[in-house]
């Protein structure tokens, strides 16, 4: 649903003309005037009721503690600014190789 664009501000309208622009707002039980959502509009309540988050990637992902040597974590840690990656993703790079070779 559309909303007409005013041609003025309310704080520039005369009376009649804000008596005009304000007219849908002076309904009384507007609400028993609607009907059942369509789908479309079923679909955008769900998808704003969703959270923000990472984007999905394969069937998503999952959050782990794992315990790493400091001196590891601190060479990965240098290797993945250099490469401009997280450390997840460098780690996940890491656990991609090793898995393919064990294959």
């Amino acid at each position: 649903m559309k909303r007409k664009t005013l041609a003025k501000p309310f704080s520039e309208m005369n009376a009649k003309e804000l008596a005009e622009a304000t007219a849908e707002f002076d309904r009384e039980f507007i609400s028993e005037t609607f009907g059942p959502p369509d789908a479309a509009a079923k679909e955008r309540y769900a998808k704003a009721l969703r959270k923000r988050g990472r984007p999905r990637r394969g069937l998503g992902a999952k959050v782990i503690s794992v315990t790493v040597e400091q001196s590891l974590l601190r060479r990965t840690d240098r290797l993945a600014k250099k490469l401009k990656l997280s450390r997840a993703q460098l780690i996940e790079r890491g656990l991609r190789n090793v898995l393919s070779k064990a294959s």
